[in-house]
């Protein structure tokens, strides 16, 4: 039987990728409360270009939903990154994780509450962009090391 030995640190990990279900959690929130203002039914995924011309709020639905949405796609390779880099780097992984989700928070309020250009805002461009760039890096490259070492 092998034993899997997780490194020191990597606790921080753990909490960081909690962190993206807080976040997922005021997402949902959010979308719902729009969902709600604007008067779009489920199953309806989507406010359509007739309910969006007759109410702003359906815009706003659309783009919290969007935010959401796009979350949820990056989500699954986030996790994997930050696993990779956290086995032989876990205070960066889960540091990189964390300003992620910090610039998610950014980008959702301000693609949600002004218009869609405010999603690109600073806290995003210095914490998204470059954490994102990290954990990339750091994944390739502890994947590289574990290779090397016959892991």
């Amino acid at each position: 039987m092998s034993t899997i030995v997780v490194p020191t640190g990597f606790s921080y990990v753990a909490a960081a990728m909690m962190s993206t279900i807080f976040l997922l959690a005021g997402q949902i929130v959010t979308v719902s409360k729009h969902r709600a203002l604007a008067g779009i039914a489920y199953p309806q995924l989507y406010a359509d270009k007739e309910q969006m011309a007759a109410s702003p709020a359906a815009a706003k639905f659309n783009r919290a939903q969007r935010v959401h949405q796009n979350t949820v796609e990056y989500l699954p390779g986030l996790y994997l990154m930050t696993i990779l880099f956290g086995v032989k780097y876990p205070v960066l992984a889960a540091s990189s994780l964390g300003l992620w989700v910090l610039g998610r928070v950014a980008y959702g309020v301000g693609y949600v509450v002004g218009p869609p250009e405010n999603r690109n805002n600073i806290v995003t461009v210095i914490c998204a962009t470059p954490s994102l760039l990290t954990l990339i890096g750091g994944a390739t490259y502890s994947t590289y090391q574990l290779v090397a070492a016959g892991v």
